[in-house]
């Protein structure tokens, strides 16, 4: 099999027939028929399950993993990676913010120029002036704290040959950034300019937004825990010079210092600090206790597939 086409559900019922028959329509001039569309429910609320199921009985190249609940996109795109079969894999969302279009730039790109992946980036990001400063700082932070060379407002759009994605699969932890994944497993990458639409409202809101730069970073990087470190040898290194100015002043000056309020705040600030730093560390350490228990990334409840033409065709 020539391609792969993978995709996730999750309130996706007014996206999905559209979806199809548009990517079926790039993927036929590419490779003909030899390509399949896998689609994977992320605990998809809606209709979007039944609708998928539908046509897998019109369409045997459609095949539908519904996984047991939702484990989240990151989660889910990993899922549907590991069940694709096809030398190219083009992975891309379902909601049409994408163009299911862009397969064909990219499947002549990854031609032209021998890469193993095409990926594609926004030049603006779409969203109101919060939006856009958040995501600006979330790439410049994550990029500084973890070094991982993460372009700005990437999307999920990209044609990857079958070597990256078996690469991409060998890495098995189960709190996941998938942005981060897609950098560290190397090869030959490089980025297309796109245009992503606003089609629905995001759901990922300022608290989701934190949660998610703290996640990305700690997966990442250890600096939170170096910068503790430091943190602390600085501290008890002034607090030392501190007590010895103190000590000097009273010998020398008979100067006995004063001020009950700068000692509570002196109390209020370090007691702050040590309950910062093992809150980093205790995020570590949460880490370190989902990664041991080894759960799995997601559980799959079934896959549909319209198996009787597959099996006509077999025994023609």
């Amino acid at each position: 099999m020539k391609l792969s086409i993978v995709t996730t559900l999750y309130q996706s019922e007014q996206y999905i027939e559209d979806f199809h028959r548009r990517i079926s329509a790039v993927a036929k001039k590419l490779v003909a028929d030899s390509f399949e569309i896998i689609f994977v429910n992320d605990g998809s609320p809606d209709r979007s399950l039944s609708l998928a199921i539908e046509l897998t009985r019109i369409d045997p190249r459609v095949k539908v993993v519904d996984l047991s609940r939702n484990f989240g996109h990151h989660q889910a795109m990993m899922t549907g990676l590991s069940y694709a079969r096809g030398e190219k894999i083009f992975l891309v969302d379902s909601d049409l913010e994408e163009d299911p279009e862009l397969l064909q730039g990219f499947f002549e790109k990854i031609s032209d120029v021998a890469v193993d992946v095409v990926y594609g980036v926004q030049l603006s990001r779409r969203g109101n002036l919060l939006e856009k400063l958040t995501g600006w700082a979330f790439y410049k932070i994550f990029r500084l704290v973890t070094g991982v060379a993460q372009p700005d407002n990437v999307v999920t759009a990209r044609l990857m040959s079958r070597r990256y994605v078996d690469a991409l699969l060998l890495h098995k932890e189960r709190e996941i950034n998938i942005g981060g994944l897609w950098i560290i497993t190397g090869f030959a990458q490089i980025m297309v300019p796109v245009e992503k639409r606003s089609n629905s409202p995001t759901t990922y809101s300022l608290s989701k937004k934190f949660s998610h730069l703290v996640n990305a970073i700690t997966s990442f990087s250890s600096m939170p825990l170096v910068v503790t470190f430091y943190s602390g040898l600085l501290t008890v290194t002034l607090s030392l010079a501190f007590s010895a100015w103190l000590v000097f002043n009273y010998f020398f000056h008979q100067a006995v210092p004063d001020g009950y309020t700068s000692l509570i705040v002196s109390i209020w600030f370090l007691a702050g600090v040590m309950i910062l730093f093992l809150g980093i560390q205790g995020i570590y350490i949460a880490k370190i206790f989902f990664e041991v228990k080894q759960r799995p990334l997601t559980i799959v409840k079934e896959v549909h597939q319209l198996r009787a033409v597959e099996n006509k065709k077999v025994e023609k």
